[in-house]
């Protein structure tokens, strides 16, 4: 059986009118079969998609010929099945929710650490603190260990979060990670500008990490908002 492909991308850039692009995005990408649910806000773009490798390349090459996603990089991933219903295109205020509008990640990123760097760093024993900014019952799945977890329910609570948390991290080397690097980005951003000194965001979150090293350091899989509910580190469907 041909495997489904599944792809998870996001980009924060400015786009001034992201209702015209919801017809363009549901006709290139449901004439290619596929699934899944693309967001799209002022502030970017966010997309998990699945379908025939084919298809998912045609939509990637249709979707960077425009100048602001040229560079969209996309995390993937392959399941037996098809792990999404139908095709959704949303107009949202955020691609990520946060309610705090003064963070703008387009404007400049928080410093990122790659996949093999952090692999490297957590072989070395080097001082992190490994903090989590997912929702508490994505961590209950599996998270790196040692991970520092605020027990957030939502990421609206985030901002909070560190407010009330800040003074621990001070002077301390913090990695903001996440599922796919879209909420450990625009966390990073918020707590450079909280004043917190030390931070790096996990390049392409836990799925890029799994996707290119063997895991190491991750205690149980990775929740996914989708069918297949988490992927372990060779990233196949938890049995």
């Amino acid at each position: 059986m041909t495997a489904v492909v599944n792809i998870a991308a996001y980009k924060f850039v400015s786009i001034a009118n992201p209702a015209d692009l919801r017809e363009p995005m549901l006709e290139q990408a449901g004439q290619r079969q596929l699934k899944g649910t693309v967001l799209l806000a002022p502030e970017g773009i966010n997309l998990f998609l699945a379908g025939a490798a084919d298809a998912i390349e045609g939509f990637l090459r249709w979707l960077r010929a425009d100048a602001r996603f040229a560079d969209l990089q996309a995390k993937y991933s392959e399941s037996a099945r098809m792990p999404f219903r139908k095709l959704l295109v949303k107009v949202k205020r955020e691609i990520i929710r946060m309610d705090h509008p003064a963070i703008r990640p387009e404007a400049g990123r928080a410093p990122a650490v790659d996949a093999a760097t952090l692999r490297r760093w957590l072989a070395q024993g080097r001082e992190l603190v490994m903090l989590d900014t997912r929702n508490a019952f994505e961590v209950e799945v599996g998270t790196f260990r040692g991970a520092l977890d605020w027990r957030i329910e939502r990421f609206t609570q985030f901002p909070q979060a560190v407010r009330d948390n800040q003074a621990a991290l001070a002077g301390k080397t913090v990695v903001s990670f996440c599922m796919g690097g879209i909420r450990c980005e625009k966390a990073a951003i918020y707590m450079a500008e909280a004043g917190i000194e030390h931070v790096y965001q996990l390049e392409g979150g836990i799925l890029k990490y799994f996707e290119e090293t063997d895991g190491a350091g991750f205690d149980g899989a990775c929740f996914v908002f989708d069918e297949r509910v988490a992927l372990d580190a060779a990233l196949a469907p938890q049995a």
